[in-house]
């Protein structure tokens, strides 16, 4: 029998633990005040979770919910694994909740990249970028989605589903995922957002 205590759990999104496994109580009240979804698989599966570097977050409200659904085989395809923090209908949620989510799991390392997806991806971009480490970008076509990579080094990207088509936002996903940084001079700007984050931050007070 495994135990599953507090420890092992993470900040927010998804937990995959072995089937049969048996929480603390302690875990289960943290586990329910996080909203961390539970999910059971077989024990030889556990070891199968994809490292940060091919792990996405992705996370959106009610008015996204429809559109990351179908996104998620675009994510599959391309190698990566969706580390679903939620909603997972269409009744009401607060995006900034969302956001929040997908952020703290980018900041802290556990994905490498995060997708968030409201109405017009306007509000999810603003609050990501609350979450200190975070250059969320705002993508409503291919050359935004590429500039944004190759320019800013983004690692969150928002969309709206109220302003794309299905066929759009899987353009825009694949380019984002497949553009790299670009170094150079860009390095240096990115450089400074970093240093204003900072300079503004409560900890550097």
């Amino acid at each position: 029998m495994r135990w599953v205590t507090s420890d092992d759990l993470p900040r927010a999104g998804e937990l995959r633990v072995a089937k049969g496994a048996v929480f603390t109580p302690a875990a289960r009240e943290l586990a329910e005040a996080r909203a961390i979804r539970i999910v059971e698989v077989p024990e030889d599966q556990l070891s199968k979770t994809a490292p940060p570097e091919r792990t996405v977050a992705l996370g959106a409200d009610h008015g996204g919910f429809r559109l990351k659904e179908t996104l998620k085989p675009l994510l599959a395809s391309l190698g990566l694994e969706a580390r679903d923090v939620g909603v997972y209908d269409e009744k009401p949620a607060d995006y900034p909740d969302i956001a929040q989510k997908v952020a703290e799991l980018v900041a802290s390392g556990v994905a490498a990249r995060g997708v968030i997806i409201d109405g017009a991806g306007i509000g999810s971009s603003i609050a990501a970028n609350k979450v200190p480490g975070i250059r969320a970008a705002l993508c409503y076509d291919k050359p935004s989605a590429r500039n944004s990579r190759e320019h800013n080094d983004s690692n969150v990207l928002t969309l709206g589903a109220r302003l794309l088509t299905v066929t759009q936002a899987e353009d825009v996903l694949r380019t984002w995922i497949e553009t790299r940084f670009a170094g150079g001079r860009h390095a240096a700007r990115v450089a400074k957002i970093a240093g204003i984050e900072k300079q503004y931050s409560k900890d550097a007070k």
